[in-house]
């Protein structure tokens, strides 16, 4: 009888490893999330993965609606650098989606993980609930590349039955940093799956983001034509202009006025048409107790001013020691509230060594290395390869990573032209839309999201799905 009891354990053991069931680890399971009326159909787990040094980088994985067995591994990272991706998840492409009362969770019938298994990763340590051992959050791109590939790595080691799926990298904003520097050590990595990277409203390049900038706000109506003369006729010769890197008193005073219009004037930064949560606020004060920093965004990182401005922030970040980084225009009150619900973070298993959570972490952006200026060696890199498929995306009103300086960072990379710049097409309630502009080059295309701004599918979410769809299947957008 014990004999025949070994030989039934050890065939079900057998048959649970071919289809792949006990592989996950049981522990990380989300067996009840609050905030829920129903519980998902799909698995879903949270926990960490651990990787050098002491660091421990929090996950979320929600396995897809579809056929997880079969369907690709997307990785999403939100960027900052300091940002968690937990807001992609909550308030973008997530399944389920935070409500204003900060408690209640409502289904996405637009969510990501209808068609693919998404894999949330909270990177580096030190933002939302991903912390470090030693608690230095001081870090770079180099470093974090590297530990992105070693989450990836282990995370495949936790979850083997998933280690053949297709496998692709997508984020928005510094993932456009954070995706390609990813991406050169994972397509090196022949037991990684990849097949593509998705870069939304990203940051690509330094000066063309800064020099298109200044073109998108005159044409937008932002900048009057007083100061557009002024910046033609001082940061302007030979019919070239530069607004990133140009020396002349009378330029910078120029883009002093376009930095103050668009950062400072009440302006929804992040999408130009949108109205501003909270209103019109000052960039830095204090709230409920806690000093509450608001993000600059990426542009103008090399002018005097912006140093100037990162220096008093720092004075201020080391007088306090809960500090926020929230970017402007932004409500993160549902997500820290639900987020940092005991209910939640135990059903999350979140680590008691976690800091407590918030959308963007002003101690990592302050002490962050940005060591990349452009990622055109990476592009061009991936592309060479002739395998991977690319698709960089922007909402074409967003003014942080405005679509012009993503177009031309494309162009820039000289690749054969497939299919000329045309309309996309999606389907809603109401019948055919335009979904906004595409060209195609040979493995990478440049799409534009009309109406939309940085956070495309919290904007735009059928238009997104279709987009997000037709890019891991490998269609025609």
């Amino acid at each position: 009888m014990q004999v025949v009891m070994v030989v039934v354990v050890v065939l079900c053991y057998f048959l649970s490893s071919l289809l792949g069931t006990d592989a996950a680890p049981a522990a990380d399971e989300i067996t009840y999330l609050p905030g829920l009326q129903k519980q998902p159909s799909f698995k879903q787990y949270s926990g960490y993965l651990s990787v050098v040094d002491g660091k421990h980088l929090h996950y979320w994985f929600l396995e897809s609606q579809h056929t997880p067995s079969s369907d690709p591994v997307v990785l999403w990272l939100n960027g900052g650098p300091g940002c968690s991706s937990l807001d992609g998840l909550l308030t973008e492409h997530g399944p389920f989606l935070i409500q204003d009362d900060g408690v209640t969770l409502q289904y996405n019938p637009y969510s990501w993980n209808k068609i693919a298994n998404m894999l949330y990763l909270e990177s580096p340590p030190g933002v939302g609930f991903s912390y470090s051992d030693d608690q230095k959050y001081v870090t770079n791109d180099t470093e974090v590349s590297m530990n992105n590939y070693l989450a990836l790595k282990e995370f495949f080691r936790l979850f083997p039955e998933y280690s053949k799926n297709e496998l692709f990298l997508t984020g928005e904003s510094y993932g456009g940093i954070y995706i390609p520097t990813l991406a050169e050590r994972v397509m090196e990595d022949d037991s990684l799956n990849l097949q593509g990277v998705a870069v939304g409203n990203g940051m690509s390049s330094y000066e063309m983001n800064d020099n298109s900038l200044v073109y998108f706000a005159y044409y937008h109506g932002l900048l009057g034509s007083r100061l557009w003369s002024g910046l033609q006729a001082f940061c302007c010769s030979d019919g070239k202009c530069d607004f990133y890197n140009n020396h002349n008193p009378n330029c910078s005073n120029n883009l002093a006025e376009v930095q103050a219009i668009v950062y400072s004037s009440g302006l929804n930064m992040y999408n130009l048409y949108a109205p501003c949560a909270g209103g019109v606020h000052q960039k830095a004060g204090i709230e409920r107790g806690v000093l509450v920093i608001r993000d600059l965004g990426n542009s103008f990182i090399n002018h005097p001013w912006t140093q100037l401005w990162n220096q008093k922030l720092r004075g201020l970040t080391s007088l306090h020691l809960s500090v926020r980084l929230d970017p402007p225009c932004t409500n993160s009150t549902p997500s820290s509230l639900y987020l940092n619900n005991p209910y939640v973070k135990a059903a999350l298993h979140i680590s008691p060594k976690a800091l407590e959570w918030v959308i963007c972490s002003a101690e990592v952006n302050l002490n962050y290395g940005r060591l990349y200026l452009d990622v055109r060696k990476q592009y061009m890199k991936l592309l060479s390869a002739l395998k991977y498929r690319i698709l960089v995306y922007n909402g074409d009103v967003d003014m942080a990573c405005n679509f012009m300086g993503d177009e031309w960072f494309v162009e820039s990379l000289h690749q054969q032209v497939e299919v000329q710049r045309r309309t996309w097409l999606y389907d809603d309630e109401d019948g055919r839309q335009v979904g906004g502009f595409v060209k195609e080059f040979d493995n990478i295309a440049f799409l534009t999201v009309k109406g939309s701004g940085h956070m495309v599918p919290s904007d735009k979410p059928i238009a997104s799905f279709a987009m997000f769809s037709r890019f891991i299947k490998k269609q025609p957008y």
